[in-house]
C-alpha cells in the first residue's frame, strides 16, 4: 500500500468511529485513524508479494531426497469475512526432487501469504501450491493450526476452538506412509 492509499484510508476510520458513536475528535481518538490506517498498510504487505523473486532467487541443486520439515512457524492473517485476526502455527514439509530451497524462504513464504485478507483453507493450499510449482518437488505437505477472532469475539464466542486445515500434494497426497510420518514429525 502507497503512502497516498494509506493516508485515503483515515477518513474512512474516522467515519467508522463517527458510525459506531465515538468522537475521532476525543483526546484518546485523535491520532487513531492514522494509527489503523498505518497499521492496515503492514496487515497487508502481502499483496505486494512477488513469490517468483522470493522463491527463484533461493533454489538450489542438491541430491538430498528425504524430508525436509519446517514447523511452527508463527503467522497471522486477517479474514476476510470480517476483518478480524487470525493467528497460529504453520507447518511446512516437501521432499526435494534435485531441488531445495533455502530454509528461511518457506517462513517467509507464510509470512508473506497471509499478509492480505484471506481464508484459512485458501492459505493452506496457496503455501503448498506455489512450493510445488516453483521446487517441483516429489511432493508438499502444509498444515495450518490456528484460532480465528471471529469465532472468539463474535458469533459463536468458543474461546480455545483451533481451525485445522491441511493440502498434501504429490507423495504427501499418494502416499499414507509418507503422509503419516509429517504428521508424527509435527505433533508436539
Amino acid at each position: 500500500m502507497k503512502k497516498e492509499e494509506t493516508e485515503k484510508l483515515e477518513p474512512l476510520i474516522a467515519d467508522l468511529l463517527k458510525g459506531i458513536g465515538e468522537d475521532p475528535e476525543r483526546e484518546g481518538l485523535v491520532k487513531t485513524p492514522s494509527r489503523v490506517a498505518k497499521a492496515y498498510e503492514f496487515f497487508t504487505t502481502g499483496y505486494s508479494f512477488d513469490p517468483d523473486e522470493l522463491l527463484n532467487k533461493a533454489i538450489f541443486k542438491e541430491k538430498y531426497d528425504e524430508m525436509v520439515v519446517v514447523k511452527e512457524i508463527d503467522f497471522f492473517s486477517l479474514c476476510e469475512h470480517h476483518l478480524l485476526p487470525f493467528f497460529g502455527k504453520a507447518h511446512v514439509a516437501y521432499i526435494p526432487n534435485g531441488r531445495i530451497v533455502g530454509l528461511s524462504k518457506i517462513p517467509r513464504l507464510v509470512e508473506m501469504l497471509s499478509r492480505k485478507l484471506q481464508v484459512q483453507e485458501r492459505l493452506t493450499n496457496q503455501i503448498a501450491s506455489l512450493l510445488q510449482e516453483h521446487l517441483k518437488p516429489k511432493g508438499v505437505g502444509v498444515v495450518l493450526e490456528a484460532q480465528h477472532l471471529c469465532m472468539m469475539m463474535r458469533g459463536i464466542q468458543k474461546l480455545n476452538s483451533t481451525a485445522l486445515t491441511s493440502s498434501m500434494l504429490g507423495t504427501f497426497r499418494d502416499n499414507q506412509n509418507t503422509r503419516m510420518e509429517f504428521m508424527e514429525l509435527i505433533k508436539k
